[in-house]
């Protein structure tokens, strides 16, 4: 224990200032580009953080991320809270296989029924059962409510700005990718 009565484990140093790092490139390898350092450093971390706090809301709430995912999709559609696999897929970004396999885990949990879609012959309409619907509406406050509290610190102007940036910014990444061919 230390002098705060907290664990070495519990102590969060703070992280290495990315302008120092920036600036020890500069030093090192003159020339390099670090315009980036400031940028992506820090979303990488935020994005552990975030990622760590949203896992720890999933186990409070007894749900993976894959099944959240699944049931936010469908509860997100409105009434009667049912999608084809295919409307499924295309709206979480996952192949069909994936959504297949977390559409039956979470068949046989309870959380989601199957039927005939009635588009096609290989069509199908999954829904949410009570108990899915039970489920996401728990997690839904309990993650969301977290996130909220964690970008409190912002104004509603800062937040606007900053959803504008990151906008932005994944656009411009996206088109620069797909430009380069990755």
């Amino acid at each position: 224990m230390t002098d705060d009565d907290t664990t070495p484990s519990e102590q969060s140093p703070e992280p290495y200032p990315v302008a120092e790092i920036a600036a020890a490139w500069r030093r090192e390898r003159p020339g390099a580009p670090t315009e980036s350092i400031e940028i992506v450093t820090p979303i990488w971390r935020l994005a552990k953080l975030f990622d760590e706090d949203r896992a720890r809301a999933l186990r409070a709430s007894g749900i993976d991320a894959a099944t959240l995912d699944l049931l936010s999709v469908i509860r997100r559609s409105g009434p009667p809270y049912a999608l084809t696999t295919r409307e499924i897929s295309r709206r979480t970004l996952v192949t069909a296989g994936a959504i297949s396999q977390r559409v039956a885990r979470a068949e046989r949990e309870g959380l989601v029924q199957r039927a005939p879609g009635g588009t096609g012959r290989r069509s199908v309409l999954v829904s949410l059962t009570d108990q899915g619907h039970a489920l996401i509406e728990r997690s839904v406050d309990e993650v969301l409510g977290r996130e909220a509290r964690l970008v409190a610190g912002f104004s509603e102007e800062e937040r606007t700005l900053l959803i504008g940036l990151l906008d932005k910014l994944t656009v411009d990444v996206r088109l620069r990718m797909e430009a380069s061919g990755g």
